[in-house]
């Protein structure tokens, strides 16, 4: 008889897997890592991304321009009273225009955009 006890010894980590798959992830190629889902998540996101910086810029400089117009006609009256009210007129123009323009370029970018993220819906949609 044998007394020799023969045993298996196996251990898992989720945690030390999901560490490998990010590592292994970050050398894949491109194509091969992104998936349709996250695509289209992508393109999506996209869409916003031109909007919000031109309209951020457009009125964070609208309101440098208030500001400056209410220095200028405040503090230094006798001079700059007149031009510092045109200044800060054109500095709420600004201001009251980023909003559009985000909406504008918003909806020509998803115009843009709109076939590729149809076609990846589709795709999506007959895949399930």
């Amino acid at each position: 008889m044998d007394n020799s006890k023969e045993t298996f010894h196996y251990t898992y980590s989720a945690k030390q897997q999901e560490e490998i798959r990010n590592i292994r992830s970050k050398y894949l190629p491109k194509e091969e890592q992104e998936d349709k889902m996250d695509k289209l998540r992508r393109l999506d996101q996209s869409t916003t991304r031109k909007g919000t910086a031109v309209s951020i810029a457009v009125g964070v400089a609208g309101c440098l321009l208030l500001g400056i117009g209410m220095c200028c006609s405040m503090v230094w009256m006798e001079q700059w009273f007149i031009p510092g009210i045109i200044i800060g007129l054109i500095g709420i123009v600004c201001v009251a225009v980023a909003y559009p323009l985000y909406k504008r370029i918003t909806e020509k970018e998803r115009e843009r955009i709109a076939p590729q993220i149809l076609e990846l819906a589709k795709e999506l949609s007959d895949s399930e």
